[in-house]
């Protein structure tokens, strides 16, 4: 990742981690190589990462991370405190998108937390120019399947409460935390 990439992320993560309670378990959707877990390391118990990037499973004593999609590759026996996705919902295909709800919903405790940041849909633009300057990577930028992140609420409508919503970055980036009914 470039430089800029890096920055990016550290911004999404500070954004999300407002939201990560002192000891949750934490469950990264689209985990890249556990930054989050790395940034948050005095504050979670126990963090799991799926990312179908990971080439291997990578474990230590605070985080384990494992090649793969999430409902189906995620350990079944863990109740999470949070499950985070970060710049990964525009990523995931729009029939995929309509059971997301429903899958987090079985994976979290009571009082648990899904928080999200997903980019509006001008940034695909900015990313692409971005990218052919060489300033980001534009990872995964094909993967990106028009979402609009005014879908959030409607996706994660039942069985959660909406207890944050607001933009940053200049009103290019979203972030959302939903938490379990």
């Amino acid at each position: 990742m470039y430089w800029f990439d890096n920055r990016l992320q550290d911004f999404r993560i500070n954004q999300a981690k407002k939201f990560i309670r002192q000891g949750d378990v934490v469950l990264d959707i689209g985990c890249f190589d556990g930054v989050l877990f790395k940034q948050c390391k005095d504050k979670i118990k126990y963090g799991y990462g799926l990312d179908p990037t990971l080439s291997a499973i990578i474990e230590t004593n605070a985080y384990k991370l494992v090649p793969g999609y999430f409902p189906q590759d995620c350990e079944t026996d863990i109740k999470y405190d949070a499950i985070t996705m970060l710049a990964v919902l525009e990523h995931i295909p729009q029939k995929e998108q309509e059971s997301l709800g429903e899958n987090c919903l079985k994976f979290l405790a009571p009082k648990g937390r899904v928080i999200i940041t997903v980019p509006s849909p001008r940034v695909d633009d900015i990313l692409a120019i971005l990218t052919r300057l060489k300033i980001v990577e534009g990872m995964s930028l094909e993967e990106h399947y028009g979402y609009d992140p005014n879908d959030t609420e409607r996706i994660f409508s039942t069985g959660f409460r909406l207890l944050h919503k607001s933009t940053f970055q200049l009103g290019l980036n979203n972030l959302f935390v939903f938490e379990k009914v």
